[in-house]
């Protein structure tokens, strides 16, 4: 496979043993930030060079604070990529959100604390546009082929990430319904911000698993009932992947690609080599003599 890979998946293991998928064959990719939670699996789906990256690692052995965001996404970047299809389990914090259901959020709330939320820092300076997250444009399409695929789906959300690993006290949960949360979750914060800086696309794909814990008439969420939902939509979400595969088209008409445009505020003098070297995939294109 000679043709740049311009679309990633991060989600489960299950995810790239899409039946289809040739020349499959892994990538170990050590980064400015370290090595990715696993190694990177890229192949040809539909016609199209895609990369799979399970984000918690094989066999699901790293943790939502423990994902290497950074080098996950530096990796994807340094291959190429140019869109990202998040696949993510979520609670729901609303009745309509049914287990079973997919939501493609719009808006993001991060209520995380223990985690790097950008590639920037040591002496140089970036300040991000993230007012709409997600990448319009890419949600768009994940709807169209989630539906396609035989999902139902809800367009638009507010996804709030927590720390993690435990899930929410009902105190929480109610008080983020009461903010006007949509969904619940523990990755997508700081996947999508990283993406953005990366001037990558991002979509969210998120399978509604369960009612999180505030609804008294369901059961509290558990790991069985978690696993059980995404087990069931695994297939939906291997056809919906293969759609977007198929449809995929090289150019983008979305606003994610200028990202850093007016985002990076230090000097260019006044930028430590070494920093400037480690960012030189991401801002080599604004800096350069």
């Amino acid at each position: 496979m000679t043709d740049t890979i311009k679309l990633a998946v991060i989600g489960g293991s299950g995810l790239y043993e899409i039946p289809g998928l040739q020349q499959a064959r892994e990538q170990v990719i050590d980064t400015p930030f370290g090595k990715t939670s696993a190694p990177i699996v890229t192949g040809t789906l539909e016609g199209a060079p895609v990369a799979f990256l399970a984000r918690h690692g094989i066999g699901h052995h790293i943790t939502p604070t423990e994902v290497p965001y950074q080098a996950n996404i530096y990796a994807l970047k340094s291959l190429g990529v140019e869109r990202i299809v998040s696949i993510s389990a979520c609670g729901s914090l609303k009745e309509e959100f049914a287990p079973g259901h997919i939501v493609i959020p719009d808006q993001l709330y991060d209520n995380t604390r223990l985690r790097p939320r950008s590639f920037f820092g040591e002496g140089f300076v970036a300040h991000v546009s993230v007012a709409d997250p997600f990448c319009a444009d890419l949600s768009s399409d994940v709807e169209s082929a989630a539906r396609e695929a035989g999902g139902v789906v809800h367009q638009g959300g507010a996804f709030i990430t927590i720390e993690g690993p435990r899930f929410s006290t009902r105190a929480e949960s109610n008080t983020f319904r009461s903010w006007g949360m949509s969904i619940i979750g523990m990755t997508a914060s700081p996947e999508v911000f990283l993406a953005r800086e990366a001037e990558i696309c991002y979509a969210t794909m998120a399978h509604v698993t369960d009612y999180d814990v505030w609804h008294v008439s369901e059961e509290p969420v558990t790991v069985e009932m978690v696993i059980q939902t995404l087990n069931r939509n695994t297939l939906l979400a291997q056809d919906a992947i293969r759609i977007i595969a198929r449809k995929f088209k090289a150019e983008r008409n979305c606003d994610c690609e200028r990202a850093l445009a007016t985002a990076l505020i230090t000097r260019k003098d006044a930028i430590p080599v070494e920093t400037r070297k480690k960012l030189d995939l991401l801002v080599r294109k604004y800096i350069e003599e």
